[in-house]
C-alpha cells in the first residue's frame, strides 16, 4: 500500500503558503553550474527534437535520468537544471529534452506537443538507449512532463523497455480537465495568463511559419485553458473537442496500469491541483505507485533553502530512484 504515511518537507520560513513557494523559486532561482551539450534528432514524422545532455564527467555510468519540463517549459528552466545537477551528482548521466516548440525554435509541423503526448518520450528513451551505453533509464518529471511520464507509464507498459526502472515525478495534474478549470479561479488568474500569453505567441508563430494552415484571428478571444485547448490543441493533435483531449491524456486514467516503481509528490497547497489530482486510492491498491502529499511545496516548488541551492523535490528523487528498495 505504497501511501506515503509523512513528508519530511518542510518550506524556508519566509515561504509561507502555496503561492510563494510557487513564484519564488520559478522567478528567482538560479543554478548556474549546469553544463549541456545540445543535439538535435530527426523524428520519424519529419520533424525535431533537442535534447540537452549533461553527462557525468570522465564516467562510465550505465545510468541515465530522463527528465521532462513542464507546459510552457524547457531545459534551461531552474527546477529542472536543478534536477539535472543533483543527478549528475549522484553520478548518473541526465538528458534533459525539450519538446516540440519548447527548444528556442518553432517545430516543422502543424502539431506541437500536448500533456498526453508519449510517443516522443517513448522516442527519446529508445533513442538513448540506441547508443548502447545505457543499461538503466530513470525517469522524472515535473507538472506537464510529470503527467506525460505517468501516461506513458501507464497507458502501454507492455512498450516500456525493460530498461526504464524507476521514475519520481513532482506537481502532477493527473486530472487535466479539473485542473484546467481550477487554475481559472481568480486567485489562480496570474498563472492563467502567464501560461496563454506564451501559448498565443507560440500560436502566431506556428501561423507565420504555415500561412493558410492556422486561423488565429480570434486567438485573444480565448480566455481559458478550456476555449484554447478546444480551438487549438484538440484540433492540431487528433482530438475532437477539449473534453476528448482532457479524458485520454490525464495520466489518473493509467495509474493502475503503472508496472515500474513510480513516486508522485503533490502538495496538498499546490494552486495548480484539484481535490482529484492526489490519487489516494489508487496508490493505496498499488504496489508500484507511492504518493506522496506533503503540506506544503506549492507548484513545482519544493525550496528548502540549503546552502548548495538543493531542493526537496531533487534530494527526494535521488533517494527514490537509487534506493535499494522503493519508498
Amino acid at each position: 500500500m505504497p501511501l506515503v504515511a509523512h513528508s519530511p518537507y518542510q518550506p524556508p520560513f519566509y515561504l509561507f503558503n502555496g503561492h510563494l513557494q510557487t513564484i519564488v523559486p520559478s522567478l528567482w532561482r538560479t543554478v548556474p553550474d549546469v553544463h549541456y551539450q545540445r543535439e538535435r534528432v530527426e523524428t520519424e514524422d519529419d520533424d525535431f527534437l533537442d535534447l540537452d545532455w549533461s553527462r557525468v564527467a570522465d564516467s562510465t555510468t550505465d545510468t541515465l535520468a530522463i527528465v521532462s519540463h513542464g507546459l510552457e517549459g524547457d531545459a534551461s528552466r531552474p527546477y529542472i537544471r536543478g534536477m539535472v545537477r543533483a543527478l549528475n551528482q549522484a553520478g548518473m548521466d541526465a538528458l534533459a529534452w525539450n519538446y516540440r516548440s519548447c527548444s528556442g525554435e518553432m517545430n516543422r509541423l502543424l502539431r506541437s506537443y500536448h500533456l498526453g503526448d508519449t510517443d516522443d518520450l517513448d522516442f527519446v528513451v529508445r533513442y538513448a538507449l540506441a547508443t548502447k551505453r545505457y543499461h538503466r533509464i530513470y525517469l522524472t518529471g515535473f507538472s506537464a512532463g510529470g503527467n506525460v511520464t505517468l501516461k506513458y507509464l501507464g497507458e502501454k507498459p507492455e512498450r516500456v523497455p525493460q530498461e526504464v526502472q524507476r521514475a519520481a515525478v513532482f506537481s502532477v495534474p493527473t486530472d487535466l480537465k479539473a485542473s484546467s478549470y481550477h487554475i481559472a479561479r481568480f486567485q489562480n488568474r496570474i498563472y492563467l495568463r502567464r501560461f496563454l500569453k506564451s501559448l498565443r505567441a507560440k500560436m502566431r508563430e506556428k501561423a507565420a511559419l504555415l500561412p493558410g494552415q492556422v486561423d488565429i484571428n480570434d486567438l485573444e478571444a480565448l480566455q481559458d485553458f478550456p476555449q484554447f485547448d478546444n480551438r487549438f490543441t484538440a484540433p492540431m493533435h487528433g482530438f475532437t473537442s477539449a473534453d476528448e483531449y482532457y479524458e485520454h491524456s490525464s495520466s489518473g486514467r493509467y495509474l493502475s496500469n503503472i508496472r515500474v516503481p513510480t513516486l508522485l509528490v503533490n502538495a496538498q497547497n499546490d494552486p495548480f491541483l484539484p481535490p482529484s489530482c492526489f490519487p489516494r486510492e489508487v496508490a493505496a491498491q498499488s504496489a508500484y505507485v507511492f504518493l506522496e502529499t506533503p503540506a506544503d511545496g506549492g507548484h513545482v516548488g519544493f525550496a528548502e533553502g540549503a546552502p548548495d541551492g538543493a531542493y526537496y523535490s531533487e534530494r527526494r528523487a535521488v533517494q527514490f530512484l537509487t534506493a535499494a528498495q522503493p519508498g
